[in-house]
């Protein structure tokens, strides 16, 4: 269930976080691109240029091309609809993705162990718990299995948007070693074609395209167990060799 301010706009719930004092990035960009697209399946792209904070009123700021949201000024991020789509990756079968699974790094050293997305160190059914986990024979590709709960539904039965939008991110993080490079979200283009449904198993691939110094370009996908594609995303990560800034 969202949670919206007295302007409507919805506010980020501590739950939904990425690093443990902000946001997971995909599900505020999810949030973020639904401002303008509210109902749409046209892609949209959102640049993070401020950890989204959590649990905290924003103000959305609509441009005729680009609009903003702020915190008391600040520039958090830029989101704007996009004419093109994402390219995305090839799909997997249902026993691919679980095989790759096996092999995710992320149950030692993982960088943001609360994640909601891909952290494990969270409550039983409180955060989705990914595994992306190596492909054989496709290197920089990720691969795991995703089975959507009741609770992140709309009231049309659909999970909503930014869920899908935050599955589409953290594979992404794994195509390379964030166990040792750790790295967040700076950019995301996504476009949802078909909605998941609740109780069913989908199949999420991520792949590593192009990494430049400290940052990481990405393409991300989900597919049904038919391969036959629900949403896909491109990406950039930034390294952050020395952690996030503590909000302590």
């Amino acid at each position: 269930m969202r949670v919206v301010s007295d302007l409507g706009i919805p506010i980020i719930e501590s739950q939904f976080n990425g690093p443990p004092h902000s946001a997971q990035g995909g599900y505020a960009c999810g949030l973020f691109a639904g401002l303008i697209t509210p109902g749409e399946r046209a892609a949209a792209a959102v640049t993070l240029l401020s950890p989204p904070p959590m649990d905290t009123p924003l103000e959305f700021h609509r441009g005729e091309r680009r609009s903003q949201i702020r915190l008391a000024g600040e520039l958090i991020a830029t989101v704007t609809e996009v004419a093109g789509e994402p390219t995305g990756t090839d799909p997997l079968s249902p026993a691919e993705a679980e095989q790759a699974a096996r092999g995710f790094r992320g149950f030692t050293g993982h960088p943001f162990p609360t994640c909601f997305v891909c952290g494990h160190a969270r409550p039983a059914a409180d955060g989705l718990a990914l595994t992306p986990g190596p492909v054989e024979g496709r290197p920089g590709t990720v691969a795991c299995l995703w089975t959507p709960a009741d609770d992140q539904a709309d009231a049309n039965g659909r999970v909503r948007d930014e869920i899908v939008w935050s599955v589409l991110d953290c594979p992404g993080g794994w195509t390379g070693d964030p166990v040792h490079e750790p790295m967040v979200l700076s950019r995301m283009t996504a476009v949802i074609t078909r909605p998941p449904t609740p109780g069913h198993t989908y199949v999420v691939v991520g792949t590593l395209r192009r990494k430049n110094a400290r940052t990481s370009s990405v393409d991300t996908a989900v597919f049904d167990a038919s391969q036959q594609l629900l949403g896909k995303a491109s990406a950039v990560w930034t390294a952050v060799p020395d952690g996030l800034p503590s909000a302590d």
